[in-house]
């Protein structure tokens, strides 16, 4: 059985949200303070977290960026702030996915099976990269992928559903730092796409999140 931290002051809301995932067959626990969330993640090992932002004791953000020094338990976070660079800095530390309030509680449990099933799945049957030659296979079809693209495919592999800003992604594809704007990630992403439906007629494997960035679904 799947254990869910479910990090909430509001106590309605954290009932509601456990009663759902209890439901669906999950283990939920509740905290509504900010300070007891890290030494009981320590301590529990969960299997995935729902992390609110706004917090009485410590804010959720710096919650998520220690938490993502010592595990990579996936992080959902949930919160009212709705601004793009909230959206940002929270990816940015390592959370897989975002919330805004309100939200249903239906979908809220359907995105936490998505981001455990992908757990599951290993990346290694599906897609397969060398470095040293610079050459991808999917389904153990071969990918013909240009520079750029492969670095592009990596950086999206390194972690499959966690959601890359742009800026995050451009550090990864050009070790020069030249000067490129966000678009140049759409222009590659879009290409990529491509090579990955031709191998997967049908099914479009980088998804876009819309003002943040783009998550690698296999």
């Amino acid at each position: 059985m799947n254990k869910i931290l479910v990090v909430e002051d509001e106590a309605k809301l954290a009932a509601l949200e456990a009663d759902y995932l209890k439901a669906e067959g999950f283990e939920a626990h509740c905290i509504a303070n900010g300070l007891d969330v890290v030494p009981w993640v320590r301590a529990n090992k969960p299997d995935l977290i729902l992390l609110d932002l706004m917090l009485p004791g410590r804010d959720g953000l710096d919650i998520c960026k220690e938490v993502r020094g010592f595990s990579d338990v996936p992080i959902v976070m949930v919160t009212a702030r709705v601004e793009e660079i909230d959206r940002l800095v929270g990816l940015d530390l390592g959370a897989d996915d975002y919330v805004c309030k309100p939200f249903s509680a239906r979908e809220l449990v359907a995105r936490v099976k998505a981001i455990l099933r992908r757990g599951r799945m290993p990346i290694a049957s599906a897609l397969a990269m060398d470095e040293e030659r610079h050459a991808a296979t999917l389904d153990g079809k071969a990918l013909d992928l240009t520079p750029v693209e492969f670095r592009l495919l990596g950086a999206l592999a390194s972690a499959p559903g966690r959601v890359f800003s742009r800026e995050k992604l451009l550090e990864r594809l050009y070790a020069d730092h030249r000067v490129v704007t966000d678009r140049t990630v759409d222009a590659h992403v879009k290409n990529l796409r491509r090579k990955l439906e031709e191998v997967r007629p049908g099914q479009d494997l980088v998804r876009s999140i819309y003002g943040v960035g783009y998550a690698l679904e296999l």
